[in-house]
């Protein structure tokens, strides 16, 4: 009987080993399967942005899009963000972020909704341009990256977006896609330089009814190009269009161009005060004060998209090259 007993004792401390063993074996395994994950959440790529050299989250699960001149890159690298400002986004190809409930909406550059976008509890923030000035805020929510183009960039504006599509690029794992849009500028801006033979250009921007002097904001585009401008931004204090200078049709004509490239703000944006916005063709045609100008003759005037003033991003400073050089070459 004293035998059976202590069979049975070391059997049942055999087992109860067995078991201690193989719940470690299985708690050992699945803490490494944590440390594993933990190790791959939490793989960073060093980027260039505007604060300096930052350790970025690889390819993050959550992110904040604040940038509008990075939204057409995020959306070809496959990004569905979790926060966006919704009243930048244009009004063509992005309904699906405006439409879905689940992307937080966080406000304008000049009213941003900070508690919304702290609860979309983003894993990156892709802020700069618009949002510069709210970059210290936005950091204490989530790592902040502007990697935003900017007109002080050391070769200008049109690198600068090459520049910032490559930087995404490396964060989002889409070093490829990221290739093939700088490519497609690249090309873009290249045929509309040589399409131009140092023509003069009135760079114009149409808002509230009047046509104005856009050289401050568009300027960018004439930039790479053999153009002449014919009124500068010389004199205006940022790259605002917002305000208006009081410039006379009389003294465009007078400047007689032979070419006008027409941001139309209101058509991306509506007017101040809410009334319907008159589309910028119909006021170029209407000026009565334009009718003997070369552009007006000649038929010479290129309309940037609808949305350009929203957009200002790699893609579309690619349609806005290719209409240049498509325009100019058609023209002789």
């Amino acid at each position: 009987m004293r035998s059976i007993s202590r069979f049975r004792k070391t059997t049942l401390v055999t087992s109860s080993v067995l078991c201690a063993g193989l719940v470690l074996s299985a708690c050992g395994e699945s803490e490494e399967k944590k440390d594993s994950g933990k190790a791959k959440s939490e793989a960073t790529v060093t980027v260039a942005t505007a604060k300096g050299d930052l350790d970025v989250p690889v390819k993050p699960a959550k992110v904040a899009a604040l940038d509008n001149t990075s939204f057409a890159t995020l959306k070809a690298f496959g990004v569905k963000p979790v926060a966006v400002p919704k009243a930048l986004l244009p009004k063509e190809g992005f309904e699906d972020w405006q439409n879905d409930s689940s992307i937080k909406d966080i406000g304008t550059h000049r009213e941003p909704k900070f508690e919304a976008l702290n609860a979309a509890e983003p894993d990156v923030i892709i802020g700069g341009y618009r949002f510069s000035d709210h970059h210290d805020k936005l950091a204490k929510i989530a790592t902040t990256v502007d990697v935003s183009p900017s007109d002080e960039a050391k070769d200008g504006y049109v690198n600068a977006l090459k520049t910032q599509t490559q930087e995404l690029g490396k964060i989002f794992g889409q070093e490829a896609k990221a290739k093939e849009i700088v490519g497609a500028l690249d090309k873009a801006e290249k045929d509309a330089a040589a399409a131009t033979k140092g023509e003069s250009v009135f760079l114009a921007v149409a808002s509230a009814g009047k046509i104005d002097n856009g050289a401050s904001r568009i300027g960018r585009l004439s930039q790479p190009l053999n153009l002449k401008n014919v009124l500068s931004a010389e004199g205006e204090d940022s790259t605002s269009v917002h305000n208006d200078s009081g410039l006379a049709p009389e003294t465009v004509a007078k400047l007689n161009p032979d070419w006008v490239i027409m941001l139309d703000r209101d058509a991306a944006v509506g007017t101040e005060d809410g009334s319907e916005a008159v589309a910028a063709k119909k006021i170029v045609d209407g000026m009565e004060a334009w009718d003997k100008t070369t552009f007006r003759k000649q038929d010479q005037v290129i309309y940037l998209a609808s949305d350009f003033y929203v957009t200002e991003g790699a893609q579309a400073y690619t349609d806005a090259f290719n209409q240049v050089a498509t325009a100019f070459t058609a023209a002789g």
